[in-house]
Parts: structure tokens; C-alpha cells; sequence
């Protein structure tokens, strides 16, 4: 049996809440659920303009919440103060546009080195693990452990949004292979970006694979089955 983490990004958990401007759903308990029912790491998104997770969710939850926080989040001055002020387990840092629905890609090494490198060793000197959200690119896994990044999370959204098992093998060799490389350069390994019920078990079964982080299909599924039946269903496929 693998021995894969899943991380569970509630996320949209406020996005229903917000849709109210109301009290509930809470995170909070969301949170609670998520580790209850085989979840190993609560995610959240911390964007700039608080369209769903707000700064006092990312408060309450490591208040209230006994369990691994892990924050997604831009490498800007004003996260990275967040990060300090509420001290997640882990960052992973994200590239963010003010008008995308949801992330694009992975991460501009090369243009947003220098920022990315300052926050990484900030961070790092604080205690807290920093991953780096990456296209699986032999250039960009270098570069990520180059910026003395922990780990790399790779971006699946190519992978998820091939049709046709000719384009998913060649997605899914090019992933399984920057693992390899990631691996060879002590980098921790994590993936996600739409991944769901259906095409997850292939990437679950990249070797070296330590985490797996999703959200929008869990979330979906709870709607119609429960958020602790979503997120045990999505551990077994997972195994």
C-alpha cells in the first residue's frame, strides 16, 4: 500500500460562506472534519484580495485545530508578514494574477528569483517549511532547490485537463520524471491542481511521492455525499 499524504484545501469552504457574508459554514470545523475522517494537512489559500480564506480563518484554525497547517500563498512582502504573524507548519509559494478563478501554472523562477529567494530564507530561518509551486520542468526543479526551497510542488494541470490516454502518459512521464529529479536532489515532493476522483490514482503512484494537495473535488463531493465520506473516499482511491 502507498504511503501518500493527502493535504485537503478548504478554500471553498469559504467560498461558500462568503457567498452569505455569513458565519457558515466554518473552516474551522471543516478543518476538524478533514483530519477526522483521514486527511493529513488542512490547506489554505491566503490571496490577496480575501476572496474566500481571510486572515482570523488561518487564526482560528491554528488555534483551534490540532493538526498540520500548511498556507498557499504569493511571495509578496504582505504574505510573507503573514506567514510570520500566524506561523503555519508549511508555505507553499504560488503564482497569483488579481483576475484568474483559479492558478494558472507554476511559479516564474527566473524573473521572481531574487524576491523568492528572500522570502524562502526569511521563512526558513522562522521554522517554517517552504515549497515552491512548480511546472514540471527540469529547469524549474533546479531552480526551486537553487532558491533553497524544502520541497516542490508540481503543477498537475496539464496532467488533469488531458483527454485521451496518448496525452496523460506524456503528462504523466514528464511529472514521474521531475520527481525523479526532485528526489535525486533531497527536495521533498508534493503535486496538485486538479486533480479528482478519476485521475488521481496514476499520480498517486509517481514514485517518491510524499503529498498530494486537492480541494475543488473534495469540496464538490461533500456537497452531495458529506466532507468526511468525500475526503476518506478520496484516501482510498489515493492508496
Amino acid at each position: 500500500m502507498r504511503n501518500i499524504k493527502l493535504g485537503v484545501n478548504i478554500d471553498h469552504i469559504a467560498t461558500l460562506r462568503e457567498g452569505r457574508k455569513s458565519k457558515n459554514p466554518d473552516p474551522v470545523e471543516a478543518a476538524r472534519v478533514v483530519l477526522n475522517s483521514g486527511g493529513d494537512m488542512i490547506v489554505m489559500h491566503l490571496r490577496h484580495d480575501r476572496r474566500h480564506i481571510k486572515d482570523s480563518d488561518i487564526q482560528n484554525v491554528r488555534e483551534n485545530v490540532k493538526g498540520i497547517i500548511h498556507l498557499e500563498m504569493a511571495a509578496t512582502k504582505e504574505m510573507e508578514k503573514a506567514a510570520l504573524k500566524y506561523r503555519p507548519d508549511s508555505v507553499c509559494l504560488v503564482p497569483e494574477f488579481p483576475d484568474e478563478v483559479t492558478t494558472r501554472g507554476g511559479l516564474k523562477l527566473k524573473s521572481k528569483g531574487s524576491e523568492i529567494s528572500k522570502i524562502t530564507k526569511t521563512l526558513s530561518e522562522a521554522g517554517i517549511e517552504v515549497s515552491l509551486f512548480v511546472d514540471p520542468e527540469p529547469q524549474d526543479i533546479r531552480a526551486a532547490h537553487n532558491l533553497g526551497a524544502d520541497a516542490v510542488e508540481l503543477c498537475t494541470n496539464v496532467y488533469s485537463e488531458s483527454w485521451g490516454k496518448k496525452l496523460q502518459n506524456r503528462e504523466l512521464e514528464k511529472l514521474q520524471l521531475a520527481a525523479y529529479l526532485a528526489k535525486e536532489l533531497k527536495l521533498g515532493l508534493h503535486a496538485g491542481h486538479g486533480l479528482d476522483y478519476y485521475n488521481v490514482a496514476p499520480i498517486a503512484g509517481i514514485e517518491g511521492m510524499d503529498f498530494l494537495n486537492i480541494g475543488f473535488s473534495i469540496i464538490s463531493r461533500a456537497v452531495f455525499v458529506g466532507l468526511k465520506n468525500a475526503v476518506s473516499e478520496m484516501k482510498r482511491v489515493m492508496q
